[in-house]
């Protein structure tokens, strides 16, 4: 822009010398990220670094104010509040439904936010790809490949178009589909995700800008911040699983005022037109999800008060105050607050005797770091981000191409064919956390499958999918045709209607005010479908819970299987499911001592315990070594899993235990959200059905159960046997 400023970027890829200069000379615009700025804030010159500072801005605020970096971010700009009381604070998003609550936890618990918002129309046109004929046994990934040849009849090689995907290893699957439907794109086709090493997705970044490059699959490394002029089309495949999410990726088409962004929905199996349906909906509606910031992270807290005893040391009176004024930290306690320096200074009640436990010491009024080498170990481990040990995926001589998972590579033996950002490499070697390859034209289906987590739906939305539910049960309840008498209104609804059909016939469909409930019998067991339509998450706390609270009644083993519409309890042939409903139907929903029953029914203290790994992590209890000296995902595991059970006979009131089970019940299990469902089942009537067969509702959840289970039959082999059962049935 011309502008007489200096601008500079610091972040993990910034190289040693210019870090050191932008030290020696300090750019008058610094763009970074939270943890760099921790780490500014751990050198003894951060006072005179920022004595002049007069503004900061929080780009794309809802994706950090709902995680542990928001936390890390609240807790820098406490500091330099301190230092700078007029400090200028601006946070900037498109997609948060909690406005005034995300601009409080931006600014802090000092003076008053201003919201600045515009009431300017975005246009969003969402289009489906409509499967010729839905199966009548839908099950995730029965569509999506599968369907590979529309997705190719809708696709224009002049239209720029970003495929999205919500896994990398998803990306990575249809960026090879396509490069062998279409090799007429050669040169014109990219794959873009956060394993793919940084210079390379920058070199795409500018492609696309460019214009050269026509279509990009990507994941939600593409879906923030990233302004692309020339992207005029959208493709999603799959649910994106929340309205914020969809919203994100939709704009970056069209990406300028008045402008309409146009979405191209990809299902991977039928029943996701029930969500892009509801989708659609909500978006007219103007819906949004909210963002919440965790609440008294110690972990964190632990992390920074290091930081600022690694750098300009730290004031204890000070401190507290300007740590209250972090939104997170409000409610922080004077025993809370005694309990962390204590535990820094001291090691706490049980690490005293490690010198590397006890990391500050006194220094007048000031805690302060002076063994160089904790200093030194704590910088090179700030953050909060605590996935698995990652190692270097790296051509024999040549250029690194990313990284993969640890427990990945630790599968292959040399020869062994995989694919990884887009090539097809042979394994070579792994030396010191980096995988040697070289390339191949060797075929192979195989492709990493990177940890992390599945997608659950939101509570919006999952609200917004059972008002769909139930216009589709109004519209088959009406007996009218195709147009559902005016309910089954959209493209989605009126191509699921055959599904809906046998879904009607064989059992039912819910109204809003209903929970469906299906109890049948095959020669694996005694089987009970519920369908509360919440969210995996929710189910799996769930179906856990009323496992544990039924074999309470009558004991026996029951498996437990989750997806987003419902769950399925699976128990040996005889058991009367049925029988007891009715007599206990009322303590399936009981809300008191829900904590208890969770914890009885889910082995809560395991869930605690590798939870605790990655608070330990942040904590700097365990660290994950030096450069060159990796320690491995197992190792730490060891490490922190000692430290969990020292702390339990020796110090069972540890801060940080009390914080692996609080985010395991409130983050893992959303315990909130589970006692809420329960409330709201509480006034449903129960719809009890006994179909001689699952349909098409439990018939996912077979398939998820199949998935996870080992047999000398593919999955795909079980379910297209027991799909001809079930149409051979049908046909007698």
């Amino acid at each position: 822009m011309g502008w007489p400023l200096r601008l500079a970027i610091r972040n993990g890829d910034t190289s040693s010398h210019e870090r050191a200069r932008q030290l020696r000379t300090p750019p008058q615009i610094l763009i970074t990220t939270p943890e760099s700025l921790s780490l500014l804030l751990a050198n003894a010159r951060a006072p005179e670094l920022f004595g002049a500072l007069q503004a900061v801005v929080l780009d794309e605020w809802h994706e950090l104010m709902g995680s542990k970096r928001g936390v890390q971010a609240e807790l820098c700009l406490s500091w330099l509040r301190r230092l700078r009381p007029g400090l200028r604070t601006w946070a900037v998003s498109a997609t948060i439904g909690n406005l005034d609550e995300a601009a409080r936890a931006a600014v802090g618990m000092v003076g008053r936010p201003r919201l600045i918002t515009a009431s300017i129309p975005r246009a969003t046109a969402i289009r489906s790809l409509l499967p010729e004929s839905i199966d009548g046994f839908p099950w995730a990934g029965h569509l999506g490949l599968r369907m590979y040849e529309e997705l190719v009849a809708g696709l224009d090689p002049a239209v720029s178009t970003l495929l999205f995907t919500n896994t990398r290893n998803q990306a990575e699957r249809w960026h090879q589909c396509l490069r062998f439907a279409c090799p007429e794109m050669e040169g014109s086709l990219a794959l873009h995700h956060s394993a793919i090493d940084r210079a390379e997705r920058e070199a795409i970044e500018g492609r696309v800008k460019s214009g050269e490059l026509r279509w990009v699959v990507a994941t939600s490394s593409l879906d923030l911040g990233v302004d692309f002029q020339p992207v005029e089309r959208v493709v999603q495949i799959g649910s994106a699983k929340n309205l914020a999410r969809l919203l994100q990726r939709a704009g970056r088409s069209a990406h300028a005022p008045g402008g309409t962004s146009q979405v191209l929905f990809m299902p991977t199996h039928a029943l996701e037109l029930l969500e892009v349906s509801a989708m659609r909906r909500g978006l007219a509606e103007g819906l949004i999800e909210t963002r919440r910031p965790p609440r008294l992270p110690l972990d964190v807290l632990l992390q920074h008060l290091t930081s600022l005893a690694c750098g300009p040391g730290l004031m204890p009176a000070q401190e507290l105050a300007a740590v209250r004024t972090a939104w997170s930290f409000r409610n922080l306690s004077d025993s809370d607050w005694r309990w962390c320096l204590r535990f820094l200074e001291e090691g706490g009640e049980c690490l005293g005797a490690y010198p590397r436990y006890r990391k500050l010491e006194r220094d007048g009024e000031r805690f302060v770091v002076r063994e160089p080498a904790i200093a030194r170990l704590h910088r090179l481990n700030i953050g909060t981000i605590t996935a698995d040990r990652s190692v270097t995926v790296r051509f024999v001589r040549g250029a690194v191409l990313g990284h993969v998972e640890e427990a990945f590579i630790g599968r292959l033996r040399p020869g062994d064919v995989f694919f990884f950002a887009g090539r097809q490499l042979e394994f070579v070697r792994l030396r010191e956390m980096t995988a040697q390859v070289k390339a191949t034209t060797r075929r192979s289906t195989t492709v990493p499958a990177w940890a992390g987590g599945q997608m659950a739906l939101s509570d919006l939305l999952s609200a917004q999918l059972r008002q769909e539910v139930d216009r589709c049960a109004r519209a088959l309840a009406d007996g009218s045709e195709s147009d559902g008498g005016g309910w089954l209104d959209s493209p989605e609804l009126q191509a699921l209607e055959p599904l809906l059909r046998r879904q009607a016939e064989l059992s039912a469909i819910p109204r809003a005010d209903q929970m469906l409930l299906e109890v049948c019998r095959t020669r694996e067991g005694s089987h009970l479908y519920a369908y509360p339509f919440e969210g995996r998450f929710v189910h799996e706390g769930l179906g856990f819970l009323w496992a544990w609270r039924l074999a309470r009644h009558r004991p026996s083993t029951i498996t437990v299987s989750v997806n987003d519409y419902g769950f399925e309890l699976l128990a040996p042939r005889g058991y009367p499911f049925e029988e007891l409903l009715e007599l206990h139907g009322d303590a399936l929903l009981d809300v008191e001592d829900l904590d208890g029953d969770l914890e009885q029914a889910l082995n809560l203290s395991e869930l605690c315990r590798r939870r605790f790994r990655a608070i330990a992590q942040i904590a700097g209890l365990v660290v994950t070594g030096l450069p060159g000296q990796g320690r491995s995902g197992g190792q730490l595991q060891i490490s922190a899993s000692l430290l969990f059970d020292v702390f339990q006979k020796h110090e069972p009131g540890n801060r940080l235990l009390e914080q692996a089970r609080r985010e395991v019940l409130a983050e893992q299990l959303e315990l909130p959200r589970l006692a809420a469902v329960l409330k709201r089942l509480q006034g449903c009537s129960w719809l009890i059905e006994r179909p001689p067969r699952p349909g098409p509702f439990a018939f996912p959840l077979l398939a998820e159960r199949l998935n996870n289970r080992f047999s000398n039959e593919s999955v795909l082999e079980r379910l297209e046997r027991l799909k001809r059962e079930a149409e051979a049935a049908e046909a007698r």
